[in-house]
């Protein structure tokens, strides 16, 4: 999944009306903001308009991360990474388009065993990367006194899968199969405020099932079945002194993939990011996400019982804010490395973002 990227440029604060980012789709979805150190967003009544766009980047594509990380083959519909900082900084008037390039390399080991498609693999290992881009718009007008955004995220992605296979016999058999191809589609939906300091945002997307599967490979780049999640959202933000904290909280609901009869279980995600502007460009901090799988699998096709999965994990961030041809682009950079995963991958993976605003800024 998605989506759905967090970083940003601090421009004029005067008209203060920040952005935020998730990737969608899965793996980020991008939204422009503006944020200047030093001045304090003014506002009266309802949200105004920045003078500048910035990128926010949590995730996203978050949703467009095509190959998601138990939950059938121990990959859940949710990217998690895909938010991070400034993640609940409402969006700034206008279209815009995130690109985001997603990575990840993890193994299961020899002692998981992964439902994959239709077979029980051993000692798996993964490695699959992608490109998404996830087209956003924000209205001029409010709902709720918040701000909306909407956007839908699609990529190509690539999955080259390793591990035993037990055959007909009882043999363990090696296997890999390699993919490339379209991912599913994440829509996006979000509504943020902002208040001084403090921001908030809930937020709903899904799965639209449309991309590659096929139950009898190892390889795939959709996951065969819809989803849908919702959640909440704040980051705290000042001006002053460029410090930031963000938090995202979702649930993901998955419907039964009727290719294999196996349904994912209720899944929990966190995604974490903490960050200080260090000049008026460059950004720098930590993020982190866990994942926890409240319920356990079900459905005829599901031999491994319960098969709940979990994994947590840390690395650094750096974003860029510049201009092209007076629009303020915002460029972000994130590693994780994985921790204490059960009945799923363990690895490491890399986002890496790129917000463009197409709205005029200089209105």
């Amino acid at each position: 999944m998605p989506h759905l990227m967090i970083s940003l440029h601090r421009d004029d604060l005067a008209d203060y009306r920040p952005v935020p980012a998730v990737l969608a789709s899965a793996c980020s979805t991008g939204r422009a903001r503006v944020l200047r150190r030093g001045r304090k967003p003014t506002r009266s009544g309802a949200a105004r308009r920045p003078k500048s766009l910035v990128l926010a980047f949590a995730a996203g594509l978050q949703f467009a991360c095509t190959v998601v990380h138990a939950d059938q083959s121990g990959t859940p519909f949710w990217t998690s990474g895909q938010f991070a900082s400034l993640a609940a900084v409402p969006p700034s008037p206008g279209w815009s388009v995130n690109l985001t390039g997603y990575g990840y390399h993890g193994s299961a080991g020899a002692s998981t065993r992964l439902p994959i498609g239709r077979a029980i693999v051993l000692n798996a290992s993964q490695r699959s990367p992608s490109l998404s881009v996830q087209p956003g718009y924000a209205p001029e007008s409010t709902l709720l006194g918040g701000q909306p955004f909407v956007g839908l995220s699609f990529g190509i992605g690539g999955n080259h899968l390793r591990g035993d296979v037990t055959g007909p016999s009882g043999v363990q058999i090696s296997r890999s199969d390699t993919l490339y191809a379209g991912t599913d589609l994440y829509p996006f939906s979000s509504l943020g405020w902002t208040r001084g300091n403090d921001n908030w945002m809930v937020y709903l997307t899904g799965d639209i099932p449309v991309g590659a599967y096929q139950a009898s490979r190892l390889a795939n780049i959709g996951i065969g079945h819809a989803a849908i999640d919702g959640g909440v959202a704040y980051t705290y933000y000042d001006a002053k002194t460029g410090v930031e904290f963000s938090a995202v909280a979702g649930l993901t609901h998955n419907w039964e993939n009727s290719h294999t009869n196996y349904k994912n279980g209720l899944d929990s995600h966190l995604d974490w990011a903490a960050s200080r502007f260090v000049d008026a460009n460059w950004e720098l901090g930590v993020a982190g996400y866990v994942y926890y799988q409240l319920t356990g699998d079900s459905g005829s096709g599901d031999v491994l019982g319960p098969f709940k999965s979990r994994v947590a994990a840390i690395g650094p961030e750096i974003g860029y804010q510049f201009t092209v041809a007076g629009a303020q682009w915002s460029a972000n950079l994130r590693a994780y490395s994985e921790f204490s995963a059960r009945n799923r991958y363990e690895g490491y993976a890399l986002f890496a973002t790129l917000n463009i605003p197409l709205t005029s800024t200089n209105k």
